[in-house]
């Protein structure tokens, strides 16, 4: 099968032949038909996680999926080949991702049908961003009426973050360059999100909006310790990127690190907001798989939202 691969780290992704994988026992066998480039596949490609997870090489590139079952091991209950199903890999070793025109994924965490009213190619893209939106918007239990700021609010995580804090009756305020990155921030829900410029006095701007300080912080990027000093105190801040405690000592701040647990209860849930029209799955370009290597210098160069691949 033609897949994203690496064969050592650093290295820059390209697209190889290689033997399709077979699914083991409670695994499927899924024909992918879309998928996306996340900062975790980008953190792989540039060597970041030697040491911490185990690489097996010629080692494929892709956390999300979006395709149909085409094969199913031992054990497998609750799907059947045909069924139309997405999700994130979650296998302990990198090395058999996602982009790519098969991949094999566990049907203990990580996998749900997708629903009518979803398009295959925004479930391609929902998974592993979405899961890391939901989450840290649970994380810091943001109410109605609560004022929240998300820093990287232009990503992918963000911008489903965004999204996810309106909809609970949050005032969302969000990091963004003037022009295009603002544009695309205000687009995201149609209310009425306040765009901060992150590369001007971001304490100033936040202070105008919440004198008092904000509520709730979601940490998608920039420094974290200097954003949980814009929390009032009692606030919360949720970190993606590593945030701890230690980091904010001193600040009457709770911290709470998030890492993305796709379950198929939190990949459902996200899948039926966006099948209803409440959740925008915010895909901005779609490559084909030949040309993934393009999606990912366009990652890297920072472009906004989601970069989906068509695997078919």
């Amino acid at each position: 099968m033609r897949a994203v691969t690496l064969d050592s780290v650093p290295a820059t992704p390209a697209v190889t032949e290689v033997d399709a994988p077979r699914p083991e026992a409670g695994e499927l066998l899924v024909k992918v038909a879309a998928s996306s480039v996340n900062g975790f596949d980008a953190s792989t490609a540039a060597g970041y996680l030697q040491g911490m997870m185990e690489h097996r090489f010629p080692l494929v590139l892709g956390k999300d999926f979006a395709g149909t079952v085409e094969a199913v091991g031992e054990s497998v209950g609750g799907f059947v080949v045909g069924d139309a199903v997405f999700g994130v890999v979650t296998k302990p070793f990198l090395g058999t991702g996602s982009l790519a025109q098969y991949v094999t994924v566990s049907t203990a965490i990580g996998v749900a049908p997708i629903p009518t009213g979803l398009a295959v190619s925004d479930a391609g893209a929902l998974g592993l961003a979405g899961s890391a939106a939901l989450d840290s918007v649970n994380a810091v239990a943001l109410t109605e009426g609560e004022t929240v700021l998300v820093s990287g609010a232009t990503g992918g995580v963000g911008a489903l973050a965004v999204q996810l804090a309106a909809a609970r009756g949050a005032r969302v305020i969000a990091t963004a360059r003037p022009g295009e990155q603002a544009d695309f921030v205000t687009g995201l829900t149609g209310a009425g999100v306040h765009v901060v410029d992150f590369t001007g006095d971001l304490e100033t701007q936040v202070r105008e909006i919440a004198p008092e300080g904000v509520d709730a912080v979601l940490h998608l990027a920039g420094d974290g310790a200097q954003l949980a000093g814009l929390l009032r105190p009692g606030g919360r801040i949720a970190s993606t990127i590593g945030l701890t405690q230690d980091a904010v000592k001193g600040e009457d701040v709770a911290v709470h690190t998030v890492w993305a647990d796709p379950s198929a209860q939190t990949l459902t849930a996200l899948a039926q907001q966006a099948a209803s029209g409440a959740l925008r799955v915010p895909v901005t370009a779609t490559y084909p798989l030949e040309q993934a290597p393009e999606a990912f210098a366009a990652f890297g160069a920072g472009a906004l939202g989601k970069l989906a691949v068509t695997c078919s």
